[in-house]
């Protein structure tokens, strides 16, 4: 059936294209400086404000082959769904995604950068480490020639789809690295940081201050001024920011960006309805992916991290006609050959189709809006 679908929609609206499972992987360049060139033009103050002046972030703007293309993948999500006698569809894939996982990790684990004597401390969990070729790399230009280029944070991409965001997933900043955590978001020019995690989570730090909390407040962190010029409450336990950014050390003008916080999902969990995390997916819907990589973290980077891109990555494909994103186990395992453990828990990898069916209903309902 599903081949029938992607027939039907390649002669009409969309051109299918299917996801490798292992990427090719990003040159050095593009990992210091970005592989496009970030689209200056959107104004984050104003889309922010347009999320203000919303009780509720409005649906994406579909076309009658957008909203068909949702229907289909609605249906075959849904049949996965189903419970069968026995462990159903959903959590035999993500059996055969665990088995995969040490073999894929050891075929794939060259983190000799993070092991180094003088990254080691900059790691917040020393079994979650980037892959050597995926690693974001820090430009050294503006540092000591001694300085290391290392920071715990990965590329993630579909290299079949990319016109679709790049991710940097990335650990909860460490008191050592949030000068680097900054200067990471101002070389690869991110137009957007979604924080999926509280400070403390139980008895534990997950993250250490790294932006002024206070409207109108700022604070410098080593070579980092950041501004916090606007800040608001969604009705769904969002909180929305606006950060300017400048480098003193450089000559290049302060940058806006926006920042999303959402703390209510707690580690290994998931949150306790779709809402809130539907409404981050239909917020990161206003930037253009064009505008730059798109910053996601939580405490280790990998968990509700993974979740979330995984969630966001396939809703897109499919508005884009792709019915190849209903096979999220796949989504997943290409998000592991780049950050290894993306989306922990089976309760997580079960919460990725929550939303997406979830998303895709609200879509149907509202009907074509071009």
């Amino acid at each position: 059936m599903l081949r029938r679908i992607k027939e039907k929609i390649s002669r009409g609206f969309f051109t299918m294209a299917s996801s490798p499972c292992t990427p090719t992987p990003p040159s050095m360049a593009s990992r210091m400086a970005g592989a496009r060139l970030p689209d200056k033009s959107i104004d984050i103050e104003a889309v922010i404000k347009q999320q203000e002046m919303a009780r509720d972030l409005p649906l994406p703007s579909l076309s009658a082959g957008q909203i068909s293309a949702c229907k289909n993948a609605l249906k075959l999500l849904k049949q996965k769904s189903k419970s069968s006698s026995g462990r159903g569809v959903i959590d035999r894939e993500f059996d055969t995604l665990q088995g995969e996982k040490m073999l894929n990790y050891k075929a794939l684990s060259s983190t000799t950068v993070a092991v180094m004597s003088n990254n080691r401390a900059k790691n917040r969990y020393i079994d979650v480490l980037p892959y050597d070729i995926t690693r974001v790399i820090l430009d050294k230009r503006h540092y000591d020639p001694t300085c290391s280029d290392y920071i715990n944070a990965s590329f993630v991409q579909d290299n079949a789809h990319e016109d679709l965001p790049r991710y940097i997933a990335t650990q909860g900043p460490l008191p050592s690295t949030v000068s680097d955590f900054w200067t990471m978001v101002l070389q690869q020019r991110c137009p957007v940081i979604i924080m999926l995690v509280g400070v403390v989570d139980g008895d534990q730090s997950k993250y250490a201050h790294y932006f002024p909390r206070s409207e109108n407040q700022s604070e410098t962190f080593g070579h980092i001024v950041v501004l916090n010029k606007k800040m608001s409450h969604s009705q769904h336990g969002i909180t929305r920011r606006v950060f300017e950014v400048k480098d003193i050390k450089s000559p290049e003008p302060p940058m806006t960006l926006a920042h999303y916080e959402y703390l209510e999902w707690s580690d290994y969990g998931v949150p306790d309805s779709t809402r809130s995390v539907c409404e981050l997916i239909r917020a990161s819907f206003c930037i253009p992916p064009s505008a730059g990589p798109f910053v996601v973290h939580c405490s280790a980077g990998i968990g509700r991290t993974g979740t979330y891109c995984t969630i966001d990555h396939t809703l897109r494909r499919i508005m884009e006609g792709d019915l190849e994103a209903v096979d999220i186990g796949n989504t997943v395992r290409n998000f592991r050959s780049q950050r290894h453990g993306m989306v922990q828990t089976r309760d997580q990898y079960r919460f990725c189709y929550e939303v997406v069916i979830k998303e895709l209903e609200s879509y149907v309902s509202a009907g074509p809006q071009t």
